[in-house]
């Protein structure tokens, strides 16, 4: 689980390789506006994607202590930069509602949403990753 401005998002466990630091970012020109740039990180150059730009819900402002964590579907892997870490939750099945039609995270690219009792957190976003990479990617080719 992470926090991106606003928004608090959740990612199934197994599409998440690692959570870091970000290293220095190196722009690439004519990407998507999504995509920040360039990291490198254990030997692989990953694509930063900012998903609030992706989402079209705002940009992500980089600081200290934002994170990346490298997201993976199959073949396909990606930097994705997050405010904070909020950490691993146990989330049962039975407790994920449907997506909802309206809302700041289209619909397609959600798994559901969970509600917690934690105080603050309200509603926690989990996002489809594998959705979200093959999205992504689609439209850095189409570019």
């Amino acid at each position: 689980m992470f926090s991106l401005g606003d928004l608090q998002l959740g990612v199934p466990s197994q599409n998440v390789r690692e959570v870091t630091r970000m290293g220095p970012l190196t722009p690439l020109p004519r990407m998507s506006a999504a995509v920040l740039g360039v990291v490198g990180h254990r030997g692989e150059v990953l694509p930063v994607v900012d998903l609030l730009r992706f989402l079209g819900v705002g940009e992500l402002k980089p600081s200290p202590r934002a994170r990346i964590f490298i997201g993976v579907a199959g073949s396909l892997s990606a930097a994705f930069m997050a405010d904070s870490v909020i950490g691993l939750r146990k989330v049962f099945t039975a407790d994920i509602w449907p997506a909802p039609v309206t809302g700041h995270v289209p619909a397609e690219l959600l798994l559901g949403i969970v509600t917690t009792d934690r105080e603050g957190e309200g509603a926690i976003n989990l996002l489809n990753l594998v959705r979200v990479l093959q999205s992504a990617r689609q439209r850095a080719v189409a570019r």
